[in-house]
């Protein structure tokens, strides 16, 4: 049993005997009498589920989700219930990366993490995890400032991804839901390279294979530098003009020999020593072989460098722009559906990040005419007329008023209509009875 002390100062406080049959004390302060009735009831719930071996009762299990953290701090001191872990934010952080890392998450994504994660512990790392709140997340924003809006949208993302883990893990409400802040439009940083522009980088690498791998991103869409240099010879089919690619981030895709990249790749192979695996060479896939991955590679400066020799100026995202290039000239003169399985993106993807309207287009746009309306229907009734001659004809179905359905059922328009208006079909119909 436990029983209520008022003191002559005016606090209470609740004594019991333990399990292990010590007097023990909780010091509740100065409260109401209910209050600290309220309390002594529920310590004595739990200190007979205690002797008994038996859960909690429901309202006692309910109350103990409710109250404060002081509280719950007082009845763990004197050993009635357990705390959760406790963590500060950099402990938790920290814990959350180093999971990804077991998981075997790429290193480019541990990465681009890390760089959230390291901001947040910058701002909050010695504060307790449950003391985050939704005003955190403008400083969080804030603190970003001087970064892209589109980065800023990313790295929120991230931020509120570890919160709701953290919010489910401990059952606590997600501090982060309703933070938002507005995205970049890609288009900005997005340009188009033509091929005159790309002829003559080409012309200006160092070796054949700078020309290989420009040739790459630029005619095939490839990812630089994941997707060459895990490009093996053995994937090539080119009796059938086909790449088998083996893409890290995406998985496998085909995609054709397009004749800008043959010469290219042709050169690569009759220079490549007989029995290698990889199309790149070793000391270019080395360049991956650091904790930042494909990131570490750093190709970034030395195309930069060609572009300038080829009296150029490097465009934003000197990679990419190429890849979006290559999928905007394809969207020009294939199926959408046909490009996005090459380039391996998603429609929705290629229609925001890749795909913009070239100088071509508009040139012929120009000298662009809606055809006469006499020309129109004449193209309409030889489209039909083509159409019927493609179709299966049967015996019956060329009969007077009868057509067939798509299930292979077939029917007599002109009887079943005269039928219904009353009329006797003609002796030249089919009278059969």
């Amino acid at each position: 049993m436990a029983s209520l002390v008022n003191d002559p100062n005016g606090t209470r406080r609740i004594q019991f005997l333990s399990s292990d049959r010590k007097r023990k004390t909780i010091r509740l302060g100065k409260i109401s009498k209910k209050d600290a009735e309220s309390v002594r009831r529920h310590v004595e719930m739990i200190l007979a589920a205690q002797l008994s071996g038996q859960p909690l009762p429901r309202e006692t299990a309910v109350w103990l989700d409710a109250i404060g953290e002081q509280l719950k701090e007082k009845l763990a001191a004197v050993d009635l219930i357990v705390l959760e872990e406790r963590f500060t934010v950099e402990q938790w952080l920290t814990q959350w990366i180093e999971g990804r890392v077991r998981a075997g998450h790429k290193p480019t994504s541990i990465r681009t993490w890390r760089q959230t994660v390291d901001l947040l512990i910058r701002l909050f790392g010695h504060r307790r995890l449950e003391s985050i709140c939704h005003a955190d997340a403008e400083t969080f924003l804030d603190a970003m400032a001087d970064l892209r809006p589109s980065t800023r949208h990313k790295r929120l993302g991230h931020a509120k991804t570890m919160w709701g883990e953290a919010a489910r893990q401990f059952k606590r409400p997600h501090p982060w839901e309703h933070a938002s802040c507005k995205g970049g439009n890609p288009s900005e940083r997005r340009t188009y390279v033509s091929n005159e522009d790309i002829h003559k980088v080409i012309e200006h690498c160092p070796n054949l294979w700078w020309r290989l791998l420009v040739a790459f991103a630029r005619y095939t869409g490839m990812r630089v530098p994941s997707e060459p240099f895990s490009l093996r010879w053995g994937d090539i089919d080119w009796g059938r003009g086909r790449i088998v690619l083996e893409s890290p981030k995406t998985g496998i895709r085909t995609i054709p020999i397009f004749p800008l990249l043959r010469p290219h790749l042709e050169a690569a192979w009759d220079a490549t020593p007989e029995g290698t695996e990889f199309v790149m060479p070793e000391d270019f896939r080395q360049r991956a072989a650091g904790a930042d991955g494909w990131a570490g590679a750093n190709l970034r400066t030395t195309l930069a460098k060609v572009v300038r020799r080829a009296g150029l100026t490097p465009w934003p995202r000197i990679w990419h722009a190429l890849r979006a290039s290559c999928e905007s000239d394809l969207a020009a003169n294939f199926p959408l559906a046909v490009v996005t399985k090459w380039i391996g993106n998603t429609q929705a993807v290629a229609m925001r990040h890749y795909i913009d309207t070239t100088d071509s287009s508009f040139d012929a746009a120009q000298q662009w005419t809606p055809p006469p309306k006499a020309a129109q229907k004449a193209a309409h009734s030889e489209a039909i007329s083509d159409d019927l001659e493609r179709s299966p004809k049967s015996e019956t179905s060329q009969k007077q008023g009868e057509f067939h359905t798509t299930s292979g059922f077939h029917c007599d328009t002109q009887t079943n209509s005269r039928k219904r208006m009353g009329i006797e079909p003609t002796s030249g119909g089919d009278t059969t009875r």
